[in-house]
């Protein structure tokens, strides 16, 4: 268990930004009285450790900057809550795989020096699971990448997170595309790249794996950058995505945001932003040369976790999972036991999910 509880950190994780991207994200914005002390705690230690990033810079440069991915992603796709970082936890266990890590996630700029004096520090007071459910938490695992993109650039949809009354905005620039600048587009794919290189050269992966809610949005953009990159979308029921998914953005945006939204106000955008991204990768996909894409119900996947995975590896013909067999069944065979939240559908969810969601029960076949 970590020294700090997740809720009381006196810190967010702008932390670990570059100077220029928390200057550019937080500029001109609001910070609510309340946060202010965060606020001013962490641009100061932001300023402070963003004072190093050149080393890696020059280092990345170097070694990194030159050389050509050598295989293209492997992308999972799906709303947050569908199973994505279960799916994550899995594929990982291939060592061909390499991945963004949730050290990762906080702290970019410092990955290609000082690793292990930062990596401790942090292992030190983060806790060992994640509050809003009992998946583990560890400074090496596998974790979605937004966060890290986050602290590389200002052109992300998790900037919400930090400034939530910005957060329909934010979607439909950064989560969705639909509003975004060429010149921030390109931003966002040298930035991505770099982050997939430092990710591989960190684990010793040789293709990178993907984990992003936030790339359901992407589809299109995603296939430009990669042309041959495999997809995997995972779909969960909508009734408890919605549950689970209000539970953790409202435990998670906690010691993240600088500035208030109201209950009521994240579930109206909750509903908003599930509809957008549900409809946006349903009409990108068919950009996916085919063959490369395979979508799966999450139940499924749960019950029959390594055949399926064994399935995937074949549909999409991504090598290595023989070698892999071994460390996958037995991830699989330890996380039988795994207890999950269980939800309890309130009659007011089941109306908000059957009047906004509609669309996603009927499709793929949903009912209480």
């Amino acid at each position: 268990m970590g020294l700090l509880e997740f809720n009381k950190l006196p810190i967010n994780t702008l932390v670990g930004a570059d100077w220029n991207t928390f200057r550019r994200v937080t500029s001109g914005q609001t910070i609510d009285p309340k946060y202010r002390g965060k606020f001013r705690l962490t641009k100061a230690v932001c300023r402070l450790l963003s004072t190093l990033a050149p080393i890696q810079d020059k280092r990345y440069d170097r070694l990194l900057a030159g050389k050509p991915l050598e295989h293209d992603p492997v992308f999972i796709l799906g709303h947050w809550r569908s199973g994505t970082t279960f799916m994550h936890n899995v594929l990982s266990c291939d060592r061909h795989f390499g991945y963004n890590t949730t050290y990762q996630t906080v702290f970019p700029h410092l990955m290609m020096w000082g690793q292990p004096f930062f990596k401790k520090s942090m292992s030190g007071l983060m806790p060992d699971k994640r509050p809003t459910d009992n998946m583990e938490l560890a400074v090496d695992l596998p974790q979605e990448e937004e966060f890290a993109l986050s602290n590389m650039m200002p052109y992300t949809y998790y900037n919400f997170w930090f400034l939530p009354k910005n957060m329909m905005t934010y979607a439909e620039k950064y989560l969705l595309f639909n509003d975004i600048s060429p010149e921030e587009l390109k931003v966002f794919e040298e930035t991505f790249v770099k982050l997939i290189k430092i990710s591989l050269w960190n684990t010793g992966g040789s293709q990178f794996l993907s984990k992003n809610p936030p790339h359901t949005g992407r589809v299109k953009e995603l296939v430009k950058m990669f042309p041959n990159a495999k997809f995997i979308y995972l779909m969960r029921n909508p009734y408890t995505v919605f549950e689970s998914t209000r539970s953790f953005f409202t435990n998670t945006i906690k010691p993240l945001k600088l500035q208030d939204i109201s209950d009521e106000q994240l579930q109206e955008n909750i509903l908003k932003v599930y509809d957008l991204l549900y409809h946006k990768y349903e009409s990108d996909k068919k950009y996916i040369p085919e063959g490369n894409l395979i979508e799966i119900r999450f139940e499924d996947y749960e019950k029959d976790a390594f055949d399926m995975t064994q399935e995937i590896y074949t549909r999409l013909n991504i090598p290595g999972f023989s070698e892999a067999r071994p460390a996958i069944a037995a991830y699989v065979d330890k996380k039988k036991g795994y207890k999950k939240n269980k939800y309890q559908y309130k009659p007011e969810t089941v109306k908000l999910v059957e009047q906004h969601w509609g669309f996603a029960l009927e499709q793929w076949h949903y009912s209480i």
